[in-house]
């Protein structure tokens, strides 16, 4: 699989790396533009899907439901330290959550209710991936405690986009959004028998180390949206 995904990137950068319209669209970047190579191929390499999607009368929802159905089992496996297996898992959610947008856009059946029901379920996604990771790291001194506080920054992240949008004011910048979590988890639970195997340390330790950066990097973006979103707030205030 790893080969296939090299080997397509190859194709991609010799067809002049055409970049996603509606990611660019949206001013989407992934790690502060730094693996936005990544992204853009990303969606090039899945375009197909939905094309096949679209011939067969594959609706959005269904694409919203079968991603909350892959996050709860994403949860169960790594709950059961199953990683490879949840890994890929939280790559098909990912896939899922990208089509059932791109697929209501082809459609004109873009909508509020869409809108809702896609970003309310990524919500439920995550938080299954990471009571996973709490059942998995239990008997940890501190594993259980750094999957809970990621699993709060994450939902602060997103919890003060939502509300400054909702007051007016769009703030999406920052490190740890979700589609960067996604991409380290699964990265991170593939690798991780790797990594314990090569220094030596017990499974999930890059787990751990996973959950403590993003616990740390989430808490910070979302400061930083707090602070950046009071600000416009406050200067809209004074000027009003």
């Amino acid at each position: 699989m790893l080969g296939f995904a090299l080997a397509s990137m190859v194709v991609y950068a010799l067809r002049g790396r055409k970049r996603d319209a509606d990611q660019d669209g949206k001013g989407a970047r992934l790690f502060l533009g730094f693996g936005d190579f990544l992204l853009h191929w990303f969606m090039w390499a899945i375009d197909p899907t939905v094309r096949v999607s679209l011939r067969l009368g594959l609706t959005p929802d269904f694409y919203n439901f079968a991603g909350l159905f892959l996050g709860v089992l994403t949860g169960v496996f790594i709950a059961r330290g199953n990683l490879e297996t949840g890994g890929w898992l939280i790559a098909l959610g990912g896939i899922a959550d990208i089509l059932d947008g791109r697929i209501a856009r082809a459609t004109g059946v873009a909508s509020a209710y869409g809108d809702f029901v896609d970003s309310t379920f990524d919500r439920f996604v995550e938080v299954f991936a990471f009571l996973g990771f709490v059942v998995l790291l239990r008997a940890s001194a501190y594993g259980a405690l750094l999957a809970a506080a990621a699993m709060a920054g994450s939902i602060l992240v997103s919890y003060t986009r939502a509300r400054g949008e909702a007051l007016g004011v769009t703030c999406s910048g920052g490190l740890m959004q979700r589609g960067e979590r996604l991409a380290i988890m699964c990265l991170v639970c593939l690798l991780d028998p790797i990594v314990a195997a090569r220094l030596g340390r017990p499974e999930s330790t890059a787990i751990e180390w996973m959950l403590g950066l993003m616990a740390l990097s989430t808490f910070v973006t979302a400061a930083h949206r707090t602070v950046w979103i009071a600000a416009r707030l406050r200067r809209q205030q004074r000027t009003s």
